[in-house]
């Protein structure tokens, strides 16, 4: 599948990769700032943001999209930095294509397989009734039903917009959604499920976790260092699962002294 994608910059390409939920936009700050030294691309993974729906939805599939765009746009040498659901499309897609990449930063996710945790936003994104035309006020109220973070809220917002397509008889615009809920829903257990246990991947990772998430646990390290043998682990103090959002300069000071030494 071709994907959309947004570029900024010049020189080494650094490829970022978003998490379930959302899409290329939510990364646009940090991008900027490491356009001041490499080529940024910010990617839209498939059923995400502007890239194309499909009721086909794996790691192994979405590995083969970033193969499809790395083509397209002559990439190798690259920085390939990935969050949540982005960092476990990175870790297939580096066990498959090592050779293009030089650098690889995962961002608070693990090898291991997941139980489900997302039922409470999967209900509030299913409680907002488009077919009724709600504005973005009214699409909070029933949203904050299910999902009590306002910054969680925001960030599933986010992916609202204003369609042409979905114009009334009357001409007026309709919300809609940039991502595929129904096959994300579906398609839930492959996007918990674990990394493959092989083969090992030898490009440099950093894997860096906020102190407040439970996505990498201490005990999980040995048996993703098997994987990823020249790989090291950083915390960020007061930051979760978000940690890029929660704790910006810190997160950004790691991934350009990682990159840049």
């Amino acid at each position: 599948m071709q994907l959309h994608f947004r570029e900024m910059g010049e020189g080494q390409p650094f490829v970022i990769l978003h998490g379930l939920f959302g899409y290329s936009d939510n990364w646009q700050t940090h991008a900027k700032k490491i356009a001041d030294y490499y080529r940024v691309i910010l990617v839209d993974q498939r059923n995400h943001g502007h890239s194309g729906w499909s009721e086909d939805f794996s790691y192994e599939l979405m590995a083969e999209d970033l193969k499809e765009l790395c083509d397209q746009l002559g990439l190798e040498k690259m920085i390939l930095m990935g969050h949540s659901m982005g960092g476990k499309t990175a870790m297939f897609f580096a066990q498959k294509y090592p050779e293009l990449i030089e650098k690889l930063i995962i961002v608070d996710m693990g090898i291991k397989s997941y139980p489900m945790h997302h039922e409470q936003i999967i209900r509030g994104l299913k409680a907002i009734d488009l077919s009724k035309n709600p504005g973005r006020s009214e699409a909070e109220a029933q949203l904050s039903e299910h999902v009590d973070s306002f910054g969680v809220r925001q960030f599933l917002l986010k992916n609202l917009y204003w369609s042409d397509e979905t114009k009334g008889s009357d001409g007026v615009k309709k919300l809609a959604w940039r991502m595929n809920i129904p096959v994300l829903e579906a398609k839930m257990d492959e996007i918990l499920k674990a990394v493959r246990a092989e083969p090992e991947v030898f490009v440099p990772t950093l894997f860096i976790r906020g102190e407040q998430s439970n996505y990498i646990l201490d005990e999980d390290w040995p048996e993703i260092e098997a994987i990823f043998p020249d790989a090291s682990l950083v915390s960020v103090p007061n930051a979760g699962h978000w940690v890029h959002a929660e704790a910006p300069k810190e997160f950004l000071d790691l991934v350009l002294g990682f990159c840049l030494r």
